[in-house]
């Protein structure tokens, strides 16, 4: 069997979202968010951006890609989950990691993933609501994972 990339993987990754994404949208709450014009970030430990916009509605897909850029980024920069990085800092239980205060961004969505071989990414995602962008990404994932494991890439 060929070795996969983490490119391969990312990509396979941000297919498997767009597979869950009828799903969340078919809460009202989720679909008047975005209108389905969602967006997911990851960054690598090398600090490599990936990213994909999805719906038809350019302009809202790339508002949704800002949050979710700056959900990654903040991410990648802290190792923590965003709004859990926040109350840490704000209860000063972590050192101040050099986003200014008012940049930090809050809102759940961000977070750090880690695959099966150890590789760690910062993923962000934005466009329904907070715990369900970490919901996403966290089952795309895993059926990511399992179609690797079966060797359908």
């Amino acid at each position: 069997m060929q070795a996969i990339t983490l490119t391969q993987i990312i990509a396979t990754l941000f297919d498997e979202a767009e597979k869950l994404l009828p799903v969340y949208l078919k809460n009202h709450e989720d679909e008047r968010i975005a209108n389905g014009n969602c967006a997911a970030c990851i960054i690598d430990e090398d600090g490599n951006v990936y990213g994909k916009l999805y719906g038809t509605y350019k302009i809202r897909a790339r508002e949704s890609y800002r949050i979710a850029w700056t959900k990654a980024s903040q991410v990648w920069i802290t190792g923590l989950k965003t709004g859990e990085y926040e109350k840490k800092f704000f209860n000063s239980e972590v050192e101040e990691c050099g986003i200014e205060v008012p940049d930090l961004i809050g809102w759940e969505g961000g977070q750090p993933l880690t695959l099966k071989d150890g590789t760690r990414l910062s993923v962000g995602f934005s466009g329904i609501r907070g715990i369900y962008d970490l919901e996403i990404m966290v089952k795309a994932l895993e059926a990511t994972e399992a179609r690797i494991i079966a060797g359908n890439s």
